[in-house]
């Protein structure tokens, strides 16, 4: 009797495994770790530009991670297209956001009015030119471990170890933030870990969301300040 049940757990645990990899290889399967209301809305209106960051699955992962109220103060770095802004505004956040790149701002600024959402969009390097105080910092980070050039690769380079401007958009957080606010990044496996860990060490953080890829796992991290 020991044999027929040894071959049917290991048939449904072939065929569990099996449907969890074809998720993985479309990029679709993610493991919710918290309350994740905001949902993609796919009626949203995005124009692109080939030297802006489009929508891509961090983007998405992001948007499905962010548990955000009516009336909440939202601050988005590195806001590209303006995908994760345009979903705050549309879940009743009051937005900022910006970017280093003069034609992301612009994309962001079309966008938003192509959808008649309304936010505060500047050209900032991190928080250089932002004003006030937020409940919420976004920043889908430039988080590969790589040094590459021109106006796209800001977007996905994060020099060596992978952290890019973290450093300095934790560094200043405090001075941006209402008390009891948060960060909310995208992180990757491909980061350096220990230099990520180190970064994190004295901080509150929990996981919101996963998404396990081929090459990587992203995850969205809140960091309480």
């Amino acid at each position: 009797m020991f044999y027929p049940y040894y071959y049917l757990f290991y048939l449904v645990f072939y065929l569990f495994y099996l449907e969890k990899i074809k998720k993985m290889a479309f990029g679709i399967i993610s493991v919710h770790l918290h309350r994740l209301p905001m949902k993609c809305d796919p009626t949203l209106i995005v124009e692109r530009d080939d030297d802006v960051y489009p929508p891509s699955d961090d983007s998405f992962l992001l948007i499905g991670s962010l548990d955000v109220r009516r009336g909440e103060r939202v601050l988005e770095i590195g806001c590209g297209s303006g995908i994760v802004s345009m979903h705050c505004a549309l879940n009743g956040c009051i937005v900022t956001c910006g970017d280093i790149s003069r034609k992301a701002v612009a994309l962001t600024k079309r966008n938003l009015e192509l959808n008649s959402l309304s936010a505060t969009v500047a050209e900032t390097d991190l928080y250089s030119d932002i004003q006030g105080r937020f409940d919420t910092i976004i920043f889908n980070l430039p988080y590969l471990p790589v040094k590459e050039e021109g106006d796209l690769a800001l977007a996905w380079s994060g020099g060596e170890d992978g952290l890019g401007p973290l450093p300095g958009l934790i560094s200043g957080a405090r001075d941006h933030l209402l008390p009891g606010g948060r960060l909310v990044i995208v992180v990757s496996s491909l980061m350096d870990q220990d230099a990520l860990g180190s970064l994190l060490s004295g901080y509150e953080t929990r996981v919101l969301s996963e998404l396990p890829l081929f090459f990587e796992k992203l995850s969205v991290l809140e960091i309480i300040l």
